[in-house]
């Protein structure tokens, strides 16, 4: 049974069994199975992360905690659950407690318009790559919030940081945004991918070669660069700088806050390997046409395989390279980024209107 048809059968059941409630139901249903799954492997990112960087280190990484390490997560979570909350006497005691919440829900809440299939998707919006850049252009917010109520100059300085980092780098990630929406004439993810379901290589089965990566290469490079910048990831990682300003906004939080903001980092690091999937890496299809299997469901096996290798590479880069400066951050993000994005942005539009368009 392919995915749409078992989605429509339990559907039906529950209409049928609830009436008029069971819309509600269902929606809330469609977000647990978005969200459990999700919080599931923003954990365990962070043991893959661990074990990743031990493994270039010529470590073992964690093995202590059950089987390989396996349960090393649970316990973290566990430890942190069970932290008292301390919150500093001279803080802003509302904004000090707002800050971590602002900071994860844009992380979970843009969720809801990643497609998993071709049919399996929260909200199938038309306007979704809007809606997303939208949501997750409120995150900075959160950081700034706590790092003002904290009343520390260090956590202040960490937002001054991460909310000129984070602005900076959205808008070249806005305008790849734009170059994919320009080549695929939509908005929504759905007709996204199937924008890279055709062509002449789709056709005879390399469907890889069909994929936006190959024509739009250096946005590719620039998107993935732009998201470990955006999720302050190393070596953009100099709102928590720990040789320099301890842990940025972060340093006054402790226990469940403190590990949101952890859960909000992974989660972003997550969507943007899957959002780089859907619009470069052609989603859920698979590379070859002989590899497709089970419908939908091994369509969600390729974009978690795609994901799983992006999400990869940005921890190898924290594995492999040093730190950037500040100044070298603004620079690469205003200076290079933006201006090669826009001059690609003309590059494609001049493309598109000749008679060597492979986007028709």
């Amino acid at each position: 049974m392919a995915l749409p048809e078992f989605v429509n059968v339990i559907n039906h059941g529950g209409q049928e069994l609830l009436g008029g409630s069971w819309p509600f139901f269902w929606t809330l249903i469609k977000i647990l199975c978005v969200l459990l799954p999700l919080m599931g492997l923003v954990a365990y990112a962070t043991l893959w992360e661990r074990k990743l960087i031990g493994w270039i280190q010529i470590r073992v990484g964690p093995n202590r905690v059950g089987p390989l390490g396996l349960l090393q997560p649970i316990a973290d979570a566990l430890k942190l659950l069970f932290k008292e909350i301390i919150i500093p006497s001279k803080a802003a005691k509302g904004l000090f407690v707002i800050g971590p919440i602002m900071t994860i829900m844009p992380a979970l809440a843009a969720w809801s318009v990643v497609p998993f299939g071709p049919e399996a998707v929260l909200a199938n919006v038309n306007a979704g790559l809007l809606l997303l850049l939208a949501i997750t252009s409120m995150e900075v917010y959160g950081i700034i919030i706590a790092g003002w109520a904290s009343n520390s100059k260090y956590s202040f300085m960490g937002a001054m940081r991460a909310s000129a980092q984070m602005i900076s780098y959205e808008i070249p990630m806005g305008f790849v945004m734009v170059i994919v929406l320009m080549v695929s004439g939509s908005l929504n993810f759905i007709d996204i991918v199937g924008g890279q379901q055709i062509g002449y290589f789709a056709d005879k089965g390399v469907n890889f070669m069909s994929w936006n990566w190959l024509p739009l290469l250096p946005m590719f490079v620039i998107y993935l660069v732009s998201g470990l910048a955006e999720a302050n990831r190393h070596p953009f990682d100099v709102v928590e700088g720990e040789s320099e300003i301890v842990a940025g906004h972060m340093v006054e939080y402790s226990g469940m806050a403190y590990a949101m903001f952890m859960l909000a980092e992974y989660a972003n690091m997550i969507l943007i390997g899957a959002l780089a999937s859907i619009m470069f890496l052609g989603g859920w299809s698979a590379p070859f046409a002989f590899l497709e299997f089970w419908g939908g469901f091994g369509g969600f096996f390729w974009l978690f395989a795609k994901t799983f290798f992006i999400v990869s590479v940005f921890i190898w880069v924290r594995g492999t390279f040093p730190r950037y400066r500040y100044d070298q951050i603004m620079r690469l993000g205003w200076k290079v980024f933006i201006p090669l994005t826009l001059v690609y942005l003309v590059f494609v539009a001049a493309w598109m209107q000749t008679s060597w368009n492979i986007w028709k």
